[in-house]
């Protein structure tokens, strides 16, 4: 059908563009991007029906001369303060305890690199299916068994199902071996040679990956996270999936996040500068000091 309907024009300009509910299927998009008349593929990253909206905006912006950007972030949802955090932990019936952290990519990233598995809840959320480091559950993908511990704790989906990884756009040319724009989680690429075993909670097993590859301007401090893990790791990746449980859909507010992360086995919960932890666990601050209800100074 490219072939057919495109093959001129993509000749001319190796530019590509695809959306509806068939331009989710990542192992076609793979085959696509492996064409050598291919220098760029875009998927639109709500090719569902909740990309009809921007469809028929678009659509309309072009009749009228207005031409459309490219998309280049999906964090278009509702954000929240600190205050609106620590005003859902006063309401909630579990009476959460909780921390103000100073560094928040430092701390998260010394759980995970512990093989804690950490609820992460940050800025605006998502526009579209993928978890992309706005409402998202993370791991240490070089930590052996995080992704089991993911599923007995929350997803509890079929081992077979990967998870998928966001990296740094300095590590993506070298674990994924291209140079193509991969910011939706709409692609998989084969893994180089080595990375399988340096990150192998996030490699499938016909040696493959989904990936985020992120620029710092779109989601500063979910790159700062990553940063402050390949400090601690080497690797410049983190284990990424959807901040919901299995049938439910992805969390939007700080209450959901609550009512969610006490409905499961999560033992670390970070909302903006917020961190909850559930007893036993919750013992220390990074100063060592009990955690309290109130503001660290």
């Amino acid at each position: 059908m490219i072939d057919h309907y495109l093959g001129e024009i993509l000749r001319e300009t190796g530019r590509l563009a695809f959306s509806g509910g068939g331009a989710l299927n990542v192992k076609l998009n793979q085959k696509i991007i492996a064409r050598p008349d291919v220098r760029e593929l875009f998927v639109q990253p709500a090719s569902g029906d909740a990309g009809t909206a921007v469809g028929a905006a678009a659509y309309v912006s072009v009749q009228r001369g207005v031409a459309v950007e490219k998309m280049e972030h999906v964090y278009l949802g509702p954000a929240y303060s600190n205050e609106d955090v620590v005003a859902a932990c006063a309401r909630h019936p579990a009476r959460p305890a909780w921390q103000r952290l100073s560094n928040v990519p430092q701390h998260i990233a010394r759980l995970l690199a512990d093989g804690e598995p950490v609820a992460w809840f940050q800025g605006r959320m998502e526009f579209g299916p993928r978890a992309l480091g706005g409402r998202s559950i993370l791991g240490c993908p070089s930590a052996p068994g995080v992704a089991d511990r993911i599923n007995a704790q929350i997803k509890f989906r079929e081992r077979w199902r990967p998870f998928c990884p966001s990296m740094l756009d300095t590590v993506g040319p070298q674990m994924l071996g291209s140079e193509h724009p991969a910011p939706f989680m709409t692609f998989t690429f084969r893994v180089a040679k080595g990375w399988k075993e340096r990150v192998p909670e996030v490699v499938h097993e016909d040696g493959t990956s989904r990936a985020q590859v992120l620029q710092r301007e779109f989601n500063p401090r979910y790159y700062d996270l990553m940063v402050e893990l390949e400090k601690l790791t080497g690797n410049g990746v983190v284990l990424n999936t959807s901040l919901n449980r299995r049938g439910e859909p992805m969390i939007c507010s700080p209450t959901d996040a609550l009512n969610m992360f006490f409905g499961s086995d999560l033992q670390y919960l970070v909302m903006e500068d917020v961190l909850v932890v559930k007893a036993p666990a919750a013992t220390k601050t990074d100063s060592g000091q009990s955690p309290t209800s109130a503001f660290d100074p």
